[in-house]
């Protein structure tokens, strides 16, 4: 029997293939796994000190009264937050990666976040769209008495930096470390535009706004999660869609040209969806960095490049990441429950420094 050019059966190289095709379906049962077991354990954390028994009970409507209402009202809205946003922030740094051509691209490096940030804080000080709960003033009394507004506003500023770093990208064609420069340039304008809005506001709100901007799960009631998730499942079938152009895309804008991957539409909607679902995170819970930078980083360790694997391993290694990042929060210094931004920032600035020094740099 005549072996193919390289010298294996036809035989063989199926048997590979499909071994190659179940090691990424474990791979994706164990993500699912893991992120289950996370959403079980942040169920279950808290001060309550609730046992699995009624835990389990509260899931199915029975139990007591007060054990339902914390499971409901309390702690599932965080973990449906978290699975959302951490999804959303996750599949932004793997789709980015590839449109781009940068390793380190994600919405917080780019400072897509930041311009969401500053779009947010805009409508809640300028346009009234944020309130204090009965005229209370602690920081937690926040509300959004404006959602579509936020998330509008949000997704402006959000996109604004989109534009910009398209421009970068395709019209002047700078580098990917040039690209990260420039990112870090426009996180730094955006923030110096929310604090110039932040003064300008009188002290209750400045403070609210600062609380708000350092992320809290918890901030989210049911609409938003709901909106954030169906976004999320929009933007995830659309990546999907397009997995194969992605994976073309692997090899050069110009390769996935020749076979004809239409590059020139393909990229600007797909940081329009990026920045869109980004935002909306933003809009709701705040600032999450470097969410979508290691969960992207670390599924291509185990499933490699191929984009039929990589887009929902992503997404279910950021829920899991941003379920065990809430778990730390609440479980660190109890029962006062830590920022969450400030805890992804401080675990994933190191992260951002050991790819650039394991690379060598950034492009």
């Amino acid at each position: 029997m005549m072996g193919s050019d390289n010298g294996k059966s036809p035989v063989r190289e199926g048997r590979e293939y499909g071994g190659y095709i179940r090691r990424k379906w474990l791979i994706l049962g164990a993500m699912a796994a893991l992120a289950l077991a996370f959403i079980l354990a942040s169920l279950l954390a808290g001060s309550s000190d609730l046992s699995l028994r009624e835990v389990a009970w509260a899931l199915v409507g029975r139990g007591t009264k007060k054990t339902r209402t914390i499971v409901w009202n309390v702690r599932m809205p965080r973990v449906c937050a978290a699975v959302a946003v951490g999804t959303a922030l996750a599949m932004c740094g793997c789709v980015m990666q590839n449109v781009l051509r940068n390793p380190l691209a994600s919405a917080s490096t780019l400072g897509v976040s930041q311009g969401a940030s500053f779009g947010a804080a805009v409508s809640i000080i300028c346009m009234g769209a944020g309130s204090q709960l009965n005229g209370g003033s602690s920081l937690g009394s926040l509300t959004i008495t404006d959602p579509g507004l936020v998330t509008v506003c949000a997704f402006l500023g959000g996109m604004g930096t989109t534009v910009l770093i398209l421009f970068l990208s395709r019209v002047k064609g700078v580098t990917p470390s040039a690209m990260v420069l420039a990112g870090v340039a426009v996180s730094s304008m955006f923030s110096g535009g929310t604090t110039l809005v932040q003064y300008f506001a009188d002290d209750v709100m400045v403070a609210t706004v600062v609380y708000w901007t350092f992320g809290n799960l918890g901030r989210a009631g049911w609409g938003e999660i709901r909106l954030i998730a169906v976004l999320s499942g929009l933007a995830f079938l659309f990546f999907m869609v397009h997995r194969w152009n992605y994976n073309a895309m692997e090899s050069g804008l110009d390769t996935a040209k020749s076979l004809g991957v239409p590059v020139e539409i393909l990229v600007p909607a797909s940081m329009a969806v990026c920045a869109l679902i980004a935002s909306a995170s933003v809009a709701f819970v705040g600032c999450i960095n470097f969410i979508g930078l290691i969960a992207s980083h670390m599924m291509r360790r185990l499933v490699g490049n191929d984009f039929r694997f990589l887009i929902p391993a992503t997404a279910l290694c950021g829920a899991a990441l941003l379920l065990a990042s809430d778990i730390a929060c609440r479980a660190l210094i109890p029962p006062v429950v830590l920022p969450i931004g400030a805890l992804t920032s401080f675990l994933g600035a190191p992260l951002f420094l050991y790819l650039i020094m394991r690379r060598g740099s950034v492009g």
